[in-house]
């Protein structure tokens, strides 16, 4: 592994646009965070460069890519694109600000077409402003390293940045960044995540940490767990299909099983990891889950437990004691302090949940398909078979047997819940 090598130097802004327009600046190498800057951030800065201050070092990773020379930045992305934005570069056009400045004729807001043009001296003063570099040349992990260890002052790297900068290539990590993308809108109409918590990779978090879980078989320990998750090379491609396919039906139940959930407690990342572990292991225990009457009497359950967690908070706060009815309120609020993310802080969460909703679902036949003898007694129990949907005459060649309450819903594969139907008539009735 060979040592990081730096060089130190310096760029004028120009020299760094043109760079850029070459591309050979990469503002977005894999390990990198997104913007996380406000225009306000932004505006200061340009403000530093008008007025000559000094800047921080700019530390780019020098490497050669299909025999070009291209520099990835470990550390300076907010500076170049807030430079790159108020002189409306390239795509950064769209993202366009003005800023206040004294030109000579005391404060006042300007743009860079402005200045581009009233302040000929001023905008050649911009342009030759040298920022400090560091180039780096050494093995990527080293990069990584040094990216994350820069990142740890200022605008701190968040514990899922942090996990992005270091697995960046794992495809566990960016299955997690595809149902973030799926999922997003409804995290942050629910207020599951901020927007400002999606952007800096909370919800990749989340959502790796929801997929190690289904693989694991249940809750995982956070601290402990979700590095080797997520480095985790031995997860093939067959099983994060697998993976996907059971969070995005599991994510779906959620949503129709209880809406409106930011009016809950259940809408916090911890308590929302164990609702939708506990819907997971409903789902493969083969319960009903798609009756709306019971669906919201057990989000009834739930904005009712949220309360009545809240009231004992607040109580606990004015120092008064919990009463013996408060008893389910108080042993969750437990949970809910401290260590949330424990192994087996979600535990007992779980095991109190699951004691609250199970018994309000009843689960499914075990018997799914009408046997061969099933079908022959109800075929010779009528001499002129007709079809219960469209009430025209069935052949032997074309007719099934229907569930008349569906089997989703928890009808039993049973003679006296059976219909004959055409195929069709069937297919088309669906779950109704």
């Amino acid at each position: 592994m060979g040592e990081l090598q730096p060089t130190f130097g310096e760029h004028t802004i120009n020299e760094l646009t043109l760079m850029f327009r070459s591309r050979q600046i990469n503002l977005e190498p894999g390990f990198q965070r997104r913007s996380v800057w406000t225009v306000s951030d932004r505006r200061r800065l340009i403000q530093s460069v008008f007025a000559e201050y000094p800047l921080p070092s700019i530390f780019l990773y020098r490497r050669t890519h299909n025999g070009r020379l291209v520099y990835d930045v470990i550390d300076g992305k907010q500076r170049l694109e807030s430079v790159f934005m108020f002189t409306a570069l390239g795509r950064f056009k769209r993202d366009q600000y003005n800023v206040k400045l004294d030109l000579g004729k005391g404060l006042e807001w300007y743009d860079w077409s402005t200045v581009r043009k009233s302040f000929t001296d001023r905008r050649a003063a911009f342009d030759s402003y040298k920022l400090q570099t560091v180039e780096v040349t050494g093995d990527l992990h080293q990069i990584i390293d040094l990216f994350v260890r820069i990142n740890s002052t200022g605008k701190r790297l968040t514990s899922g940045e942090r996990r992005h900068a270091q697995f960046y290539d794992s495809p566990f990590l960016r299955e997690a960044e595809g149902l973030v993308k799926q999922f997003g809108k409804y995290l942050r109409a629910e207020r599951v995540l901020s927007p400002a918590q999606i952007d800096r990779m909370r919800g990749t978090e989340l959502f790796a940490e929801l997929l190690m879980s289904l693989h694991h078989g249940g809750a995982i320990n956070k601290k402990t767990a979700l590095d080797r998750a997520i480095g985790n090379d031995s997860i093939n491609g067959n099983t994060l299909h697998r993976l996907r396919r059971e969070f995005t039906k599991t994510m779906h139940l959620l949503r129709r099983m209880f809406p409106n959930l930011r009016q809950t407690r259940f809408h916090n990342s911890a308590e929302f990891y164990t609702l939708f572990l506990l819907v997971w292991e409903m789902e493969r225990e083969q319960f009903v889950l798609r009756e709306s009457r019971r669906n919201k009497i057990a989000f009834e359950l739930l904005r009712k437990l949220s309360t009545g967690v809240d009231v004992l908070r607040e109580q606990l706060r004015r120092a008064a004691p919990a009463k013996t009815n408060q008893r389910l309120y108080a042993d969750y609020l437990l949970t809910v302090q401290g260590d949330t993310d424990s192994g087996a802080t979600r535990e007992r969460r779980r095991e109190l949940l699951k004691g609250l909703l199970f018994s309000l679902f009843t689960r499914k036949d075990g018997q799914r398909i009408f046997s061969t003898e099933q079908r022959r007694i109800l075929w010779n129990n009528d001499d002129k078979p007709m079809c219960a949907r469209c009430n025209k005459p069935l052949s032997w060649e074309d007719f099934s047997v229907d569930h008349v309450i569906a089997y989703t819903r928890g009808g039993k594969t049973s003679l006296k819940n059976a219909q004959l139907m055409h195929r069709s008539c069937n297919s088309s009735k669906g779950a109704r």
